[in-house]
């Protein structure tokens, strides 16, 4: 074995910081044999977080089967009635999706939007979200991401399968956490229920003062979800943001 083959040895089957606070989400997958699919792509690729939201069936014989070997991945998996108890804690939350919705976040490929999730995860957990097998994320499912990003495919055939495309985006993290040079910490981000309790309270202070149509809030606060986004909300800013909006309700006469 040559010096390199050594060092690439090292690489496939090092230990990554990283990779341990990716958490690979699972919304309502349909055979539960994917289920184990995927958690053989993870395990392959150094990823062991694994969040099923409503599984049809889990835990199920063929997703063990379909595991070979990986089962260990399966026993740790957590199942969560909701995508938000999924999410609970992460600071990023990127959904994979093949096309572009109506005010959705700017989408990226992979290998664009993988240095960024790398970068996040050396100090937080972040979630990689993936549908059902037939329709992917729903509309409300992607709402709830900060990044959306897609694999580019054949356009005369763009039919993946579920653990294909964990496996080619656990491939593509696992590229960059060798690469990947560690930051200092800085100011701790928010996580995902605190910037969602955040809009949940921007929205109703807009329809206190005015500004929201009650009836029809969904549109503006979509675009507001990605105005906020972008910036990657520290917790201290959430804080912030918070205390004025708290400060404009005391002066609002309902």
């Amino acid at each position: 074995m040559t010096v390199n083959e050594q060092d690439s040895g090292a690489i496939l089957h090092g230990k990554h910081a990283a990779l341990e606070n990716v958490r690979v989400v699972l919304s309502h997958t349909s055979h539960p044999g994917n289920i184990g699919a995927v958690a053989r792509a993870m395990k392959t690729m150094g990823l062991s977080q694994l969040y099923l939201v409503n599984p049809r069936r889990f835990p199920d014989a063929a997703a063990d089967a379909m595991a070979s070997g990986a089962t260990d991945v399966l026993a740790g998996a957590r199942v969560c009635d909701s995508l938000d108890e999924a999410l609970q804690g992460t600071v990023l939350a990127v959904g994979l999706t093949a096309r572009r919705r109506d005010l959705s976040h700017p989408m990226l490929s992979l290998r664009e939007a993988a240095p960024q999730i790398v970068a996040k995860a050396a100090n937080a957990p972040v979630a990689l979200i993936f549908g059902t097998e037939m329709s992917g994320l729903s509309n409300a499912e992607l709402e709830k991401c900060q990044q959306l990003m897609t694999i580019p495919v054949n356009p005369e055939y763009g039919s993946l399968n579920l653990a294909a495309a964990v496996q080619v985006a656990a491939y593509e993290l696992r590229l960059c956490s060798v690469d990947a040079v560690p930051v200092p910490d800085g100011f701790p981000l928010a996580a995902f229920e605190e910037v969602d309790q955040f809009y949940a309270h921007l929205e109703q202070t807009l329809i206190r003062i005015g500004f929201l149509d009650p009836k029809h809030p969904k549109r503006l606060m979509t675009r507001l979800r990605r105005l906020f986004a972008r910036a990657g909300l520290e917790k201290e800013e959430v804080n912030i943001l918070r205390g004025i909006l708290k400060a404009a309700g005391q002066q609002i006469v309902d």
